[in-house]
């Protein structure tokens, strides 16, 4: 979630970092919301210090033994007024949140600014790509000639683009999970941590999920979402 104060504060620096995602500027339409519901907020403040102030009145009124009908007609109006001005204002906080939660993050600055993966830089290269005198298969066609990789079966139970690992490559892919987890928490100081599969919608938000890709996500019929990565 963006900051309200620095949007506030650098809407062009905002606008201009989306703009970097090919996004038409939002600060406008947030900067909108944002003085609405700071509007209504400070009404109901507002309201409230009167209504203080109104109560100190009533009280003072009956000690001299006067008549403080009138006041009580204003702290009952007021209230209502207060009441009225907080329900606007935690719908204009909504609405101001709802959209800063669809906007993506602004890049950094030293990512490369470009249409498409051709404006990418090469920060390192590690080795030689190797060269061969015959033409090389893909993983796909070497899969499945060993046996290893079965594209049909996976497309009967699940459809296109899924596959079935059989036994070295399944192993395999099993060695290499348990062998990341293990250099990072032996060599890199990372602490293995194993979380619930089902969590709650706040958790969901707070990784990026929610909103944007609700529609793809599964749910149960108690409202707990099934973690991406389960």
């Amino acid at each position: 979630m963006f900051d309200l104060k620095w949007i506030r504060e650098n809407p062009e620096a905002f606008d201009s970092g989306l703009a970097r995602r090919g996004m038409l500027p939002q600060s406008p339409d947030v900067l909108t919301l944002d003085k609405a519901w700071r509007e209504a907020q400070t009404e109901a403040e507002r309201l409230q210090a009167e209504r203080n102030r109104l109560s100190k009145e009533i009280g003072a009124a009956k000690a001299k033994g006067l008549d403080a009908s009138e006041i009580l007609t204003q702290v009952a109006a007021s209230k209502e007024r207060q009441a009225v001005m907080e329900t606007e204002a935690a719908e204009r906080l909504r609405a101001v949140e709802a959209l800063l939660a669809g906007i993506p993050n602004i890049p950094a600055d030293d990512v490369p600014t470009g249409a498409d993966a051709d404006a990418n830089k090469l920060v390192r290269q590690h080795g030689t790509p190797p060269s061969f005198v015959f033409e090389p298969k893909d993983h796909v066609a070497l899969g499945e000639a060993l046996g290893l990789m079965d594209f049909a079966r996976a497309g009967k139970i699940s459809g296109a683009r899924f596959v079935v690992l059989r036994g070295e490559l399944a192993r395999l892919e099993r060695a290499l999970a348990q062998f990341m987890l293990d250099i990072h928490t032996r060599e890199f100081g990372y602490t293995e941590v194993s979380p619930p599969l089902l969590v709650r919608d706040e958790a969901v938000f707070g990784t990026g999920s929610l909103p944007k890709f609700a529609d793809d996500l599964f749910r149960t019929t108690t409202g707990l979402w099934l973690i991406p990565t389960a």
